[in-house]
């Protein structure tokens, strides 16, 4: 790490995977320590460890970010190990779990929908509701903006055929966002909903959304690629 790590506040990034999640860790690690949080801990064991290694620090804890019994044991975790240090930036990179309801409509259950509800509209009210606090906390002495960042998809912006159990839930907590936005925004904690896809720079483009000065907070980010053909 070539920059120096803060020891007064850490950033979260809920739902690391091989993709989004991982490369904002590891963007938001050069300046922050940083909670990696998955439902197993194969998903964030080797981020942390690449982190750690590099001279950041990072910890993983395996949560099921959508429950708030579990969301809660994983901030007496963090308050534990590292207790003192204030929230700087959330990231909410759950992935939905409906990937296998992506099919017609007439073959899909209630449940498909449900579950799709339960991880992208529930699991960011639950998330939200844990973090603003903090954040508000951090308004007077961060840096950088107190910041939540949710990630979304095209699905947030329109729906397409055999999307209808996902799009729907996607659509919801883009306007949960914008709604925490118009709230919190004026009081000083930066809330946005990111849309990007392609070989865009994600975390670059996460981070330039943390560093906003408060004149400038975008609520939302929708880039695409040049050659995008869909």
């Amino acid at each position: 790490m070539a920059t120096a790590i803060s020891d007064k506040f850490y950033a979260i990034v809920a739902g690391v995977g091989p993709g989004t999640g991982r490369s904002v860790a590891l963007r938001f690690a050069q300046h922050y320590p940083v909670v990696l949080l998955a439902r197993r801990p194969e998903s964030y064991n080797e981020v942390v460890a690449q982190i750690n290694k590099a001279g950041g620090r990072a910890i993983g804890i395996a949560t099921d970010a959508t429950d708030q019994a579990s969301l809660a044991a994983a901030f007496e975790t963090i308050n534990k190990e590292w207790q003192g240090l204030q929230l700087a930036a959330a990231i909410y990179n759950v992935r939905t779990y409906g990937r296998s309801s992506r099919k017609p409509f007439l073959e899909l259950k209630v449940e498909d929908l449900e579950s799709n509800l339960k991880s992208t509209l529930t699991g960011l009210f639950t998330f939200a509701q844990v973090v603003v606090p903090l954040l508000q906390k951090s308004v007077d002495s961060s840096p950088n903006p107190p910041t939540l960042i949710v990630t979304g998809a095209t699905a947030s912006l329109r729906g397409s055929k055999q999307w209808a159990a996902i799009a729907p839930a996607k659509s919801a907590a883009r306007i949960l966002t914008q709604s925490l936005a118009r709230e919190f925004g004026p009081t000083g904690i930066h809330v946005a909903h990111a849309v990007i896809d392609g070989g865009i720079d994600i975390a670059e483009s996460y981070w330039s959304l943390h560093t906003q000065h408060k004149s400038g907070f975008t609520q939302e980010i929708d880039l695409r690629p040049f050659n995008e053909h869909f």
